[in-house]
């Protein structure tokens, strides 16, 4: 394995890391605000479930990114640098802003920049991309529907006590919603770097005539995932759990239970949906709940503008570190 080669996994598992630095917030800010948890002790929490989420899902997601975005054939290592460096920086700006968007999309993004620079649009494999494409939409009006039919039901259920009686309940089961969030953010986002480096390894010619996903990468991603929420990126800890809506323990587990479940959903089919989208859907679905005016729909357009701007900003970014690092 050439030192080049072990850069470009290092940058990777970089990312990866970045993903949950920056995807934390989206796994602990409703048990935070809620004050279930400690940060602390939030993190933690979501960190571990993160890890152990590749006991069980599979793979589906990997192979998507790995070969489901660009022609695997077109793939080379300038590509795989070019669209890390894209989906790092575009990371880095939106989480120094405190908006919470998608390191998924960065990631798809950074490869169709640097594969339209060197092969043009023939390198794309269109039926992929319009799936993920169509889950920026889908994936966060299922959260916020999920979130709305769980409120609504848990509302309904418990409509003849008055919160104080239930809060107790909702504080534990948001251990669990919190969990299975973080399960589905561990099973769907750590896929995502493990198919970059599968399609780096693949075209390096290290996994010989079949692509597939070695389990050191497996372990690697979620470790680095894992590592990267439990330092945890705060200031989009605020948007999430202050600034769209104000969340009690019942809306904490509302909202997670329909995001987690939505993540679980698309994992199994193999989309790579932005948890991002998912999670703030699901906020927007129970705070609207409560009344209209209580979702801060200013904050959440800045939001919604962010998520436009991902894949064209991250695929510009990674478009001109390929022109810089291929110039002869």
């Amino acid at each position: 394995m050439s030192s080049y080669v072990i850069f470009l996994i290092a940058l990777a598992l970089f990312f990866d890391f970045l993903n949950g630095f920056h995807d934390s917030a989206n796994s602990i800010a409703t048990i935070v605000s809620t004050r279930v948890l400690s940060p602390r002790h939030a993190v933690i929490w979501a960190a571990f479930f993160n890890f152990v989420a590749f006991l069980f899902f599979g793979l589906h997601v990997a192979g998507t990114i790995g070969r489901g975005i660009v022609d695997i054939s077109v793939m080379d290592s300038h590509i795989i640098f070019a669209t890390l460096i894209g989906a790092c920086l575009w990371d880095i700006i939106t989480w120094y802003f405190g908006l919470p968007t998608s390191s998924s999309h960065a990631l798809m993004g950074g490869l169709i920049g640097a594969a339209l620079v060197k092969a043009g649009s023939g390198a794309l494999v269109w039926s992929g991309i319009l799936k993920t494409v169509a889950f920026i939409f889908i994936s966060p009006l299922l959260g916020l529907l999920l979130g709305l039919v769980m409120g609504v039901a848990v509302h309904w259920i418990f409509k003849n006590q008055v919160p104080s009686q239930v809060d107790h309940l909702f504080r534990k089961g948001q251990l669990l919603s919190a969990a299975l969030y973080s399960l589905g953010h561990g099973g769907n986002d750590a896929q995502k770097t493990m198919g970059i480096i599968a399609g780096l390894l693949f075209s390096a010619g290290m996994l010989g005539d079949k692509f597939h996903i070695p389990l050191w990468v497996v372990l690697s991603c979620h470790s680095a995932i894992a590592l990267g929420t439990l330092f945890g990126g705060w200031r989009i800890v605020k948007t999430m759990g202050q600034k769209v809506a104000k969340l009690r323990p019942v809306d904490g587990f509302c909202a997670e239970f329909g995001a987690a479940t939505t993540l679980f959903v698309s994992s199994f089919m193999g989309v790579p949906v932005s948890t991002t989208h998912t999670i703030t859907g699901a906020i927007m679905g129970v705070g609207a709940l409560k009344r209209l005016t209580a979702v801060k729909w200013g904050v959440a357009g800045q939001i919604v503008w962010a998520w436009i701007l991902t894949i064209p900003c991250a695929a510009v970014i990674s478009a001109i570190t390929y022109k810089l690092v291929t110039l002869k």
